[in-house]
């Protein structure tokens, strides 16, 4: 606990009678900010002295900048006197706020202030968070020498004893080293962090360490190293939600014990109702009734719920054998149609092989290319929602370097994006790393593609691109300027247990396996698809990530 917290709890403890401002405080420390809103905004409501108006509108400046209100949050903090003991908590949070928006150069001139007066306070948890974020700011804006500087000041502030905050600092500058290609250097801050990692019990730690030592092992070509490195990470990766596990059955166990306990109180004190009533038939009688009808009645009631529960599964149970019935309807007439198609072209090329007209022959053999292509992409992709369905499909999150991806994706169609002229943009942030399984991502990807490419005209362009709108997520855009869709279409696409595309007069338009298969996954990763489009203007499919926590 800082010297702002302690400060807090002083002031509720002197405050009694304010009952909403303490109600504001405790919620504050819960971090429900939405209640700290309302109970601070009361207290302002209310005749309160000055010092308790300063600590309310902290409460609602910081809550608001958690919540993502960036512009209210600056106005709640500008409401705070410059008198206020701990003014420099203001800037710091400004100096965040401008951080959040980008703007570094702004966010350092609120840092630097707060440094100026956090000084005086002497407290070093807080210090050595301001030199951290003054030297990310700086990282950002490239100003290698200065960033280093405070990183290094970040280092020296920390405590001696190994924690969380040292090991974060080393992390920092290995990073700095390393985006100036000084991989001597970055690989010495990224040991020592590995190293002291040992030492705490952090599962979270250190499972970064580890697999920042993995990467190092890879990237000097020592796979066999960087193996053992990636297996330890895993390993605290399952420590962690083995915890997370453990915790949760200890709280189960406690509520459990706490039920248990309750029940025994209300047995005991049945008896003794019993006990003081024994000379009584009639009241014996009676109760005799009473549990006997409380029986019939929980009887019934159980016996109207199995029934509805059974009807509720019965008609799950039918609307999937529609679903399957139709799905299967669907995919033997696409399959049929392309191994019909596929053997039409194969009767023209024999006959072009007799003769010889080998222009004729090229665009067959690139047709009979793109029969087989779209059969194996309906057959993948029904492979795939059969595992889903069946849980058969293994999901493990790692940390994925997007642009990396979004490249190999493009290689991969690169046949197809020459074949109509359509020029591929990839503008995706080197700096963004997401939190996803890797063959899931790329399923995603390579379906959207598909259908990019599928509805763009010839000669169009298709973009990727990201854009941080939180500092949790990662959006990314995958653009195209083809034929578009209406918003019935899109709503349609986005309904959730629509796995089929409807007819249009006698023509299938395909079986939207693919787009069903995409959100499920999207899912799965903790992810949002949201779908912009005009007609004869292209179409917007915007994927929302949570990015990898350094």
């Amino acid at each position: 606990m800082n010297y702002f917290e302690i400060a807090i709890q002083k002031k509720a403890t002197s405050s009694k009678s304010e009952i909403n401002f303490n109600k504001a405080q405790e919620f504050f420390f819960k971090k429900e900010w939405d209640s700290t809103l309302v109970y601070s905004m009361k207290q302002l409501n209310s005749n309160a002295d000055i010092e308790t108006r300063q600590y309310c509108h902290y409460f609602r400046g910081y809550s608001l900048m958690m919540k993502g209100l960036y512009k209210q949050a600056r106005i709640e903090f500008g409401l705070i006197n410059k008198s206020f003991q701990y003014y420099y908590l203001v800037d710091n949070n400004i100096g965040i706020l401008f951080y959040f928006e980008k703007k570094f150069e702004k966010a350092i001139v609120f840092f630097l202030k707060a440094e100026e007066q956090i000084l005086d306070h002497n407290d070093e948890s807080e210090i050595a968070d301001i030199y951290t974020s003054i030297g990310i700011c700086f990282l950002y804006l490239k100003q290698y020498t200065k960033a280093e500087s405070y990183f290094k000041k970040d280092e020296l502030t920390n405590p001696k004893q190994v924690t969380k905050s040292v090991i974060r600092s080393y992390i920092n500058i290995a990073n700095l080293y390393y985006l100036q290609y000084k991989d001597t250097q970055a690989i010495y801050y990224f040991k020592k962090a590995y190293t002291l990692s040992k030492n705490i019990k952090d599962f979270k730690v250190k499972e970064n360490t580890a697999f920042n030592m993995a990467v190092i092992e890879e990237n000097r070509g020592n796979y066999k190293k960087a193996l053992v490195y990636r297996k330890e990470s895993a390993q605290w990766t399952d420590s962690l939600n083995n915890q997370n596990k453990i915790w949760a059955v200890a709280d189960f166990e406690k509520k459990f014990a706490v039920t248990q306990k309750q029940k025994q109180i209300k047995v005991l004190q049945v008896e003794n109702e019993l006990k003081n009533t024994q000379r009584n038939g009639f009241f014996f009688i009676a109760i005799g009734l009473l549990l006997i009808l409380t029986g019939g009645v929980y009887l019934y009631g159980q016996k109207v719920k199995n029934a509805k529960t059974i009807l509720l599964q019965k008609n799950k149970l039918d609307e999937l054998n529609a679903t399957k019935d139709q799905l299967f309807s669907i995919v033997s007439h696409d399959l049929r149609s392309s191994v019909n198609a596929l053997k039409t072209s194969n009767a023209k090329l024999s006959a072009t092989l007799e003769t010889k007209n080998y222009d004729e022959l090229h665009q067959l053999i690139i047709q009979n290319s793109t029969i087989a292509n779209g059969a194996y992409s309906l057959l993948d992709n029904l492979l795939h929602w059969a595992m889903l369905q069946t849980k058969q499909l293994y999901f493990h999150k790692e940390s994925i370097h997007l642009y990396s991806i979004v490249q190999q994706i493009e290689y991969n169609y690169k046949p197809l994006l020459l074949d109509k002229a359509i020029t591929f943009e990839n503008s995706v942030s080197k700096n963004i790393f997401i939190y996803a399984d890797l063959d899931s991502l790329k399923i995603v990807l390579r379906n959207l593609l598909d259908n990019a490419i599928k509805f763009s005209n010839e000669k169009g362009k298709i973009s990727f691109y990201t854009q941080e709108t939180t500092p949790d997520f990662c959006d990314l855009i995958i653009e195209d300027n083809g034929i578009g869709m209406n918003e019935s279409t899109i709503k349609e696409l986005l309904q959730e247990g629509e796995l089929l595309a409807k007819k249009s007069g006698s023509e299938i338009i395909g079986t939207g396996l693919g787009l069903q298969l995409c959100k499920q996954m999207i899912k799965k990763n903790s992810g949002t698809l949201t779908i912009e489009s005009e007609i004869n203007k292209g179409t917007k499919m915007i994927l929302s990530f949570p990015k990898t926590i350094v």
